[in-house]
């Protein structure tokens, strides 16, 4: 198993759609091939359409605000006094997250395709908040199935899907989390993919899934190597790319135009949920040596039991809470392309306090994981290192667990 060169990732499967002969591939019913094979023929044909990259372009840059700002953490570099650590503020896209990438494109296939509706999954809400801005841009009626747990615990982006128009579906079953809402999707897509389109809301599910989000968030790194390019004049030599670890689809989208380089000079790093340090649970299963199991469609490393059931994950970033991740991240993680580690949920609280301390920035509890490794890396290692991290999302969705956890200072938000 290897990466190869000049290739991107998501175009790296064999003719089943698996990753390496061992990740990813379409555990499908039998009711979902043909649509399954219809949206893959579609998007291989589209992404070579010029008309199309022209289409996605102009809403990327006249609707998201392509490109998001790069900057150096200059204060908190001069605290840290070690490496220099930098940050690209994706969350500054409209809507405040990478995941209306995914969302945009989503909807402009569904409109090439034909279709009315589009159906997607959510755990911290941004995905269902993207979804629902793109549907209503570009004239679909939309459906979000969310966790209930999870809609209690980020009713902010919950208030702007209904604002948007779209339903939002709770999930009652198993943990009542992010892995449940992409199960019930999948299962209301089985029995409405006639009319309706299919949003997944990371580069998990059957492969056409994970292509489709890869391609999208790519765009964050196709950014970034041209802002590191001006900045610093060419790829700095000690250079290290710190994303947080959930389904995958920022960190696939941070890391997609650097996998080429040697990982003595790039080196990818993936932070994963490691939950409450007095909990046993966690959302880690490359960290912790999960094995691999089927979910939603794909092979992966998957938190599970000796019986080969799903295990609930914890963790205080809904957007982490999956007990599974991206085969392009297992794929990473077997190449040694990628170092994989997990934060706590204290960890992450303490990396928020500390940036909001030092600089004009609110990160999600999702980045706040990947900031977290980050800070602890950059007080050992020298000042010729450039860290940079991915802050994939505000933090205006937690303003509730950012109170109860920190006090009322942490919840003011301009």
């Amino acid at each position: 198993m290897r990466l190869k060169k000049n290739i991107p990732l998501i175009d790296q499967h064999d003719k089943f759609g698996m990753w390496g002969g061992k990740f990813g591939g379409n555990y499908i019913p039998e009711t979902l091939k043909k649509p399954i094979e219809d949206l893959s023929i579609l998007f291989e044909k589209l992404r070579k359409n010029k008309k199309f990259i022209e289409e996605r372009d102009y809403y990327f840059k006249n609707w998201l605000g392509c490109p998001t700002p790069f900057f150096k953490l200059k204060e908190l570099t001069k605290y840290l006094n070690g490496a220099q650590l930098w940050t690209k503020v994706v969350s500054d896209l409209n809507g405040g997250a990478h995941k209306s990438l995914n969302a945009t494109v989503h909807c402009l296939i569904a409109k090439r395709a034909g279709k009315k509706y589009i159906v997607g999954d959510t755990g911290a809400g941004y995905a269902g908040k993207m979804l629902s801005m793109a549907a209503k841009k570009f004239g679909l009626k939309c459906k979000i199935f969310m966790g209930a747990k999870d809609i209690k615990r980020q009713q902010p982006n919950v208030l702007a899907m209904k604002k948007n128009g779209a339903e939002v579906v709770p999930v009652y079953t198993g943990s009542q989390t992010l892995v449940d809402a992409v199960s019930e999707c999948m299962r209301y897509w089985v029995a409405n993919c006639d009319t309706t389109a299919m949003c997944v809301g990371s580069t998990v599910g059957p492969n056409i899934f994970v292509k489709i989000c890869g391609w999208s968030t790519s765009q964050i790194s196709r950014e970034l190597k041209t802002q590191i390019k001006e900045q610093f004049g060419s790829i700095p030599k000690k250079m290290k790319l710190y994303n947080c670890v959930g389904g995958g689809s920022s960190s696939y989208g941070f890391w997609s135009e650097f996998m080429d380089y040697d990982k003595n000079q790039v080196e990818l790093i993936g932070v994963e949920a490691g939950g409450p340090k007095k909990s046993k649970r966690h959302a880690a299963p490359l960290t912790y040596g999960s094995k691999i199991g089927i979910l939603h469609g794909a092979a992966q490393y998957v938190n599970q039991n000796f019986e080969g059931q799903i295990e609930e994950t914890e963790s205080i970033s809904a957007g982490l809470d999956y007990p599974g991740v991206s085969p392009l991240h297992c794929f990473l993680k077997d190449t040694k392309r990628a170092r994989y580690t997990a934060a706590s949920d204290e960890d992450a609280l303490e990396a928020y306090k500390i940036i909001t301390k030092f600089e004009n920035l609110r990160p999600s509890l999702e980045p706040s994981h990947a900031f977290s490794v980050a800070i602890k890396e950059a007080k050992e290692l020298s000042k010729d290192n450039i860290l940079i991290v991915n802050s994939c999302g505000d933090a205006h969705k937690d303003k509730k667990i950012l109170k109860a956890k920190l006090g009322k200072k942490y919840d003011k938000f301009d």
